[in-house]
């Protein structure tokens, strides 16, 4: 539930912050790139990424859970992580390999959760940004879990997405999504049509078939 929380917080606080410019809206803030305690510095990603490539996969995969069972999985101390590249952050060929057509979004998002690991997730994939915003109890193995689809999915080597992936944790990871919404963080500063994806993005985590709770 938090990761939907955090959606339709997102899509109530940017709608409501329209009529005011993007400066004012937004003024001051300073997302900085941090990590779940458990994990390390965004700036030394390698021990979180070696720990993917080297981890053996089970041989029994857990069964996806059930709306209910993730309902209530998320009063146990869920929280949320975003992980993805951009234009900031990545080379277009790698984007290109992970993008995601919008009408398979959700088929990605039970994917991701199939292991049981990821407890709720929601991907928003663009011409400019490919991010799964997912919630877990463990930060590392839901963060090996989500590394490794991705790895699969583009065919990339571990190396490869460690030097183009960013990873925020909790309140980051929010206020990373507002940004997103708001255009702050686009090509073109302050476009909107990224808000009309993000909204896209909670809608289809809320569909019969999507995994935000």
């Amino acid at each position: 539930m938090k990761l939907n929380t955090a959606v339709t917080a997102v899509a109530t606080i940017v709608a409501s912050s329209m009529m005011m410019s993007s400066t004012d809206a937004f003024a001051g803030v300073n997302s900085q790139l941090s990590l779940h305690p458990q994990t390390k510095s965004v700036r030394n990603t390698s021990g979180m990424l070696q720990m993917v490539a080297s981890n053996e996969v089970e041989d029994v995969v857990k069964p996806r859970k059930t709306r209910q069972q993730r309902l209530e999985a998320a009063s146990k101390g869920l929280q949320v992580h975003v992980v993805g590249l951009s234009i900031h952050h990545a080379d277009v060929n790698v984007r290109e390999k992970l993008a995601v057509p919008e009408h398979e979004w959700n088929d990605a998002s039970k994917e991701i959760c199939s292991t049981g690991v990821v407890a709720e997730a929601a991907v928003l994939s663009t011409c400019n940004r490919f991010e799964v915003y997912y919630a877990a109890t463990d930060a590392r193995e839901a963060m090996a879990r989500v590394t490794e689809y991705l790895a699969e999915r583009g065919g990339l080597s571990v190396s490869t997405l460690r030097s183009n992936l960013f990873m925020l944790s909790g309140d980051d990871a929010v206020w990373h999504l507002m940004r997103v919404a708001g255009g702050l963080d686009s090509l073109v500063v302050g476009e909107g049509q990224i808000l009309s994806q993000v909204r896209q993005c909670h809608i289809h985590s809320i569909e019969e078939d999507g995994c935000g709770g």
